[in-house]
This record gives C-alpha cells, structure tokens and sequence, in this order.
C-alpha cells in the first residue's frame, strides 16, 4: 500500500515529462516552422513580398521624357517639346460628398459627359484613371481653381510634354508627327524614333493605410532624361526655297496628283531640301490640309467616310520623294547616254537618223508630236530629247550592259536613304526578260518604274565624276548633354562611270538648257545644265495622265547641287517637264546659289540688265542729274521748264535694271504722271520692253527672257492698272512651246 502513491507520483512525474516534451517538440516545430516561412519570405521570395508592400505603400508616377529636338544644318528647330499637362484622378482620395458637385463642374473641361466622370469618380477602390491627355495650361488652371476653391482631393495634374513644329506643314513629310504617346508615327519621327525617345523618370510618394498620400519628405524624384537630338542636312533656307516654288506650281498648274522636289549636294549625297506638295500640318496630321479631298469626306458617310478619310490621311503623310514608283521619261536618257558613252558604245561624234518612225520587231516608234528630228549627234538628240536616236543608243549598248549599267546607277533597289517606307526593289525588266522592245522602251525612259530619290542620286553620279553616293538627311545626333552619339560622313558607294565620261554629260545637259527642250531652265549669270521629261504613267486608266519632270544641275562646269521637280498629273495649258518643271527647277537653282554665295559670272548680254540702285539727285541741276544717272547705268527724262531736279521717280535707293528711266521733276509741287500699264502677254523680250517703255514704265525681265522663242508669260501689274510713270513692272518670260517629249509614242 505504500509503494502505491510512490507509483502513482512516479506515473505522474512520467505524465509531465512526456507532457512537456510532446509541447516542447510541437513548439520546436512551430518555431521551426516560423523561422522557414520568415526565412522564405524575407529571403527565397524577398522581391514578390517587397513589390506587393510597395504597390501597397507607394504611388509610382512616371514623369514622361521629352523627345530630342530635330533641327536644320544651321541649328533651327524644327520639331520641338510644348508642355502639356495629363489630368488624372485617384477616386479613392476624393470624399463622397465631392463626387457629384466635381463631376458635372470638371466634365466640360476634360472633355466627357457627366455621367461618365461621375462614373469614373464612383469608384471608390480606384486609385488611377485617367481623364484628359494634352490638356492645354487654360484647362489645367480652370481645372486647379476649382479644385482649390471646393477642396476637392483626388484630381492630379502631371505635367507633361507634345510634339511641336514650330513652322507647321514646313518640311512635314520629311519630318512625320508623334501619336498622344509621344511616338514616332512617320517621317523622321518613326526613322529615328529610338534615338528620339528619352527615358522616362517617376516619382516614387509614400501612402497611408488608407491610400492617402503621406507628406511630400516621403517622395523620391528620379528625373527624365531627353531624346537626343536630330541634326539634318536639311538647310530651311533651301527647304524654303524649294516650297514655295513647288507649292505654286501645284496651284498654277492644276497638279492633282502632288508634286515632288528634292535638292541634293552632287559630291556628298547630302539632302538639302525634300518636300511633297502639298502636305500637311504635323501638328494636326490627322486634319486633311487639301480641301478638294476634305470636302470628298465630309460629303461620305459612314463606314465609306471612315474609309475614305483612312486612305486620305495616308495619302498626305506619304513621303511621295522617296516613297513613290514613277516612269521618269526622258530624264531616264541621261542614264542610258552615260551608259553608252562609258563603254564606248557610242562616241560624241556618233550620228542618229531621226525620221518620221523608227521599227522595232514591227513596233513604230515616233518622237513627240510626230516630229523629225533628222541627222543628230548624241549631244543633239540629248538636246532634242529624241526617242529615237535614243532607242538606237540602247541597241548599240546592248540588254547587258544596259542592265548592269541599271544596276551599277542603284536604280534596282533601295537607296539606303535614313527616310521610312523606301521600296526595297524597282520595277525593272531583267536581263533575260527584255526583249528588243523592251530595250527600245526602257532606253528613253519608259517601262521602268524608279523613286524620285534614286533618279536625282543616279544623276549626282553622272556628273560629280561618277561616284554613286548614299543618299542621307541626319547629319549628327547629339545627346541631352551635347555629346556626339554619331555623325554621318559621306559615303561613295560605287564607281559608275569614269570622270572623263561625267565631264562630258555635264557638258551634253548645259547644251539641253542652252538650246534644246531645257531652255526655261536658264537662269542669268550661271551655266545651268539639265534633263526634261514628260513621262505617260501606263498604269493609270487615263491615257491623258503625265508626269511632267525636270532635272537640273548647277554650276555645269563643276556642278555643286542638283535639282529635281516632278508634277504627277498637271491640268493646264501644257503638260510637259521643259515648259513646266524646268522653270521651277532654274527659280530654286538660282536662289539656292545665291543664297551659297556662287557668285553669278554674266555674258555682255546679261551685263546690260543688271540692276542697280537709283542715286539721290534731286536738288541738282538737271544736266548734273542726267549725268549722274547715266553713269548709274539709268536714262533721264526731264518733267517740267525749270532748271534744278526737285524730286525724281523712282526714289533713291531704289533698285531697277541698268537702262530703266528715272524722271526728273523740275518744279515745285508738280503732279506726278500717271499710265495706264499694257499687257505684254506673248510677247519676246524685246517687244514687251518697247511696249512698257511706250507707256513711260520700265521692265525687269526674269525667266528664260534671253532664249530663243521666250515670251511674257505674266507680269507683276496686271493690264489696265494705273501707275507712276517711271515704276517698274516684272514680266516673267519662258518658252510654253517646248516640245513635250512625250516619251510613248509608238504605233
């Protein structure tokens, strides 16, 4: 009995120990536990945890990056940042009571129906929605007044950044435009869309329990960093230049297909200037800037409207320049004559018959308006621009050498050029595909399509020497800090021809501009040379549908630039390259000379109509004046019986050609006369100046006033304007009658 309560204690003690093992074993296991789920997740799965508790503590804003600028060779800014703000909400932050009252008050400023904002703001769990992009600093204030007079929390105004284009539609299917992100859409936006995209910064704001943010000490700002920067070869000088003529000629000469122009250095393969006529504004690129097709639209409705305005907006932003297939006619010849010239096929001295037809495997082939040209060297039949000779040069080159020669000039495929949608291959007839009228086509400048940016790089071949150069418009791109990322050097592709051969094509071409199809390119005072074309488009369902081309170089005996001009489809009096591009080509040539400091070298002709500026001679005695204007290069004509000049027409410093009239008044207070101004239209030079100098007015002549066949054409006053005797009056001559060159013409 006694060992019992001994057994029972022993029992006992036993119960306790197991007890207390079994506990500290579970607890060993929960603590072991504690201790790998702590380890796992501050350790394993460190970064899940951390990103969930800072999406919980943090707002992370981003603060966009401004695009790098793009500007010209000379620094201008053409494609600039404007600030803008983004209006955003965070509806949680925003009291109940304030849901409604801010929504019908902030629903016009952004741009929405009130119960669509009241239904964003409704969403109490929400911490982000956006409500407005690119607002304007007038809403963002009329947005910030409310909210600050009404306590209104919630409503976040993020500054922020768009495209600008500081010239609007200059240069816009060179430089494209931007979307509402900011990104390159077309142009040298989408080109260079990588290099102009800058890296975006945030803003990192703590936030309490509830979702409110903390105080600003808990903000962290990680700065954006610009794009870099575009530097073009692009001189808005030229590009002004180029415009301005392009654009007229679109409107005077009905273009409605778009007009192409492109400058280009002919050593380098530099772009000074490119541009589609017309355009649009980049800043609204999505508005139609032609008002024939936006009228076309609004008349549609829709799915057609929808349709129809898709394929207009895609129309304008083509860059037709380097975008476009087109026949480039007889400026193609240049090409086949270098060609042929260059192998010895044909020598300077050879000879062509130019007959009523020329046959090739039963196909009759004319010149244009049925024409004989007769017997012609090269240099003649260039000047002529005849098919025929032209489709004897191509026999004696031969299919081969004529297609390596295509080949070797880069017309097959993609000039490289740092523009978007290049076509990556010509339309071209291959070696074993063209047959002997094929050969005759393709030889002065039909069934070959080629863009217009391979037809001015292939003709900077023929006459810088031979050297095919790769065409840009970057020049150097710079980083935010002004660092050079890269630069662009020129390039020499291939040798084509040999030097001998280019010296000689650039003299056949000035003889083109002297005396052939080319004349209304002359310009005063610089050997000009070129190349007309008026090519039939074959694909079109109108058989009346021509392109009417020029191409132009400058100066002839050592060329520097090369221009060239291309009208799809003008509706006018004429349709051909010589009577309409050509002079387009000579104004840019002449200004963009000028502008380079080529000093003009004129002939004795030229000499005399040279302008001058009208000295002072009032106050002196009228024989002193007389004489003191005719050494000024001006005649006199002395008004009234006294003996001292009181007042002269036109006034001192005005500019006129040497050998206009200043009239002389004598006495006090004397009315000046008045004419009644003439019409010149159709007239030669000569003519229009007896007219205008028959009603006391002088002439400025411009133009192609020197060559053969040139009559007004315009004048800056219009027939029947009265003006002071002595003003002078502006006749633009060119010769309309050029032979089109028409370059199908068979039977």
């Amino acid at each position: 009995m006694a060992l019992e309560p001994m057994l029972k204690a022993a029992q006992d003690r036993g119960m306790k120990l197991r007890t207390r093992l079994v506990a500290g074993f579970f607890a060993l296991v929960c603590f072991g536990g504690l201790v790998a789920r702590l380890w796992y997740i501050q350790i394993t799965d460190h970064d899940f945890y951390a990103g969930r508790a800072s999406g919980q503590q943090l707002r992370d804003t981003v603060v966009p990056a401004p695009r790098g600028d793009i500007v010209d060779a000379n620094g201008v800014p053409l494609a600039v940042n404007a600030t803008c703000w983004t209006i955003r909400a965070s509806p949680r932050e925003m009291a109940d009571e304030d849901v409604e009252p801010a929504s019908r008050a902030l629903a016009p400023l952004v741009g929405m129906e009130y119960e669509e904002l009241y239904g964003i703001l409704s969403q109490r769990s929400s911490n982000d929605a956006l409500l407005l992009r690119r607002a304007d600093r007038e809403t963002v204030d009329a947005v910030r007044q409310l909210c600050t007079e009404n306590g209104w929390e919630g409503i976040l105004l993020l500054e922020d950044t768009k495209r600008w284009y500081p010239e609007g539609d200059f240069a816009a299917s060179l430089l494209g435009f931007t979307n509402v992100d900011n990104a390159g859409m077309a142009g040298l936006e989408l080109e260079y869309d990588q290099q102009l995209t800058g890296t975006s910064g945030r803003v990192l704001s703590a936030k309490n329990a509830w979702g409110y943010d903390m105080p600003t000490d808990y903000d962290t700002y990680i700065a954006p960093v610009q794009g870099n920067t575009l530097q073009l070869t692009i001189d808005v000088n030229v590009q002004h230049y180029l415009e301005n003529y392009l654009s007229y000629a679109v409107k005077a000469y009905n273009v409605s297909q778009r007009a192409v122009g492109i400058v280009m250095e002919v050593d380098t393969g530099r772009v000074l200037a490119i541009a589609t006529k017309p355009d649009y504004d980049p800043n609204e690129p999505r508005v139609l800037a032609d008002e024939e097709a936006r009228a076309l639209v609004d008349s549609l409705s829709g799915e057609e409207r929808a349709a129809a305005l898709q394929l207009a907006q895609q129309t304008q932003w083509r860059n037709k320049a380097v975008s476009d297939l087109y026949e480039p006619g007889s400026v193609f010849k240049l090409i086949t004559c270098a060609a042929a010239l260059d192998t010895g096929a044909v020598t300077p001295s050879s000879t062509f018959y130019c007959g009523e037809a020329y046959k090739v495997a039963g196909i009759a082939f004319h010149c244009a308006n049925h024409k004989s040209h007769g017997n012609q060297t090269v240099a003649q039949a260039l000047a002529n621009s005849c098919n025929q000779s032209f489709i004897q040069i191509g026999q004696r080159l031969g299919v081969q050498d004529f297609c390596d020669y295509f080949e070797a000039f880069g017309l097959q495929g993609a000039t490289g050029i740092d523009l978007p949608a290049e076509p990556k291959k010509s339309e071209y007839y291959t070696a074993d595909r063209m047959g002997p009228v094929e050969l005759a086509s393709c030889a002065f400048g039909q069934s070959s399509k080629i863009t217009p940016i391979q037809m001015i790089t292939a003709v900077c071949a023929v006459v810088n020497g031979g050297n095919l150069m790769q065409p840009y418009v970057v020049e150097k791109i710079t980083d935010a800090a002004g660092n050079v990322v890269s630069t662009t050097e020129p390039t020499v592709r291939r040798q084509v021809i040999r030097p001998e051969t280019s010296a000689l094509m650039c003299e056949m071409m000035e003889g083109v501009v002297d005396g052939g199809s080319g004349k209304n390119a002359y310009v005063a005072g610089y050997r000009v040379g070129g190349k007309t074309g008026t090519s039939q488009k074959l694909d079109s369902e109108d058989e009346e549908a021509r392109i009417a081309s020029f191409v132009g170089i400058a100066p002839a005996d050592d060329p520097k630039i090369a221009v060239l001009i291309a009208l799809d489809e003008p509706h006018t009096f004429a349709n051909g390259g010589g009577a309409l591009a050509a002079p387009v080509a000579a104004q840019v040539i002449e200004e963009t000379l000028r502008y380079y400091g080529v000093q003009p070298q004129y002939t004795p002709e030229e000499q005399q109509r040279l302008e001058n500026q009208v000295p002072a001679v009032t106050e002196l005695p009228a024989e002193a004046a007389a004489a003191k204007l005719q050494e000024a290069g001006f005649a006199a004509r002395v008004v009234g019986e006294g003996d001292t000049v009181r007042a002269q027409y036109p006034a001192v410093g005005e500019t006129l050609p040497r050998g206009s009239t200043v009239l002389l008044y004598t006495e006090e207070n004397a009315v000046r006369q008045v004419t009644t101004v003439p019409s010149a239209a159709g007239q030669t030079l000569d003519e229009a100046t007896e007219t205008l100098h028959a009603a006391g007015l002088n002439i400025k002549a411009e133009g192609a006033a020197e060559m053969e066949g040139a009559v007004a054409v315009s004048q800056s006053s219009p027939a029947g304007e009265q003006l002071p005797q002595g003003s002078l009056v502006t006749v633009t001559f060119y010769d309309y009658t050029v032979p089109a060159d028409e370059d199908v013409k068979m039977d």
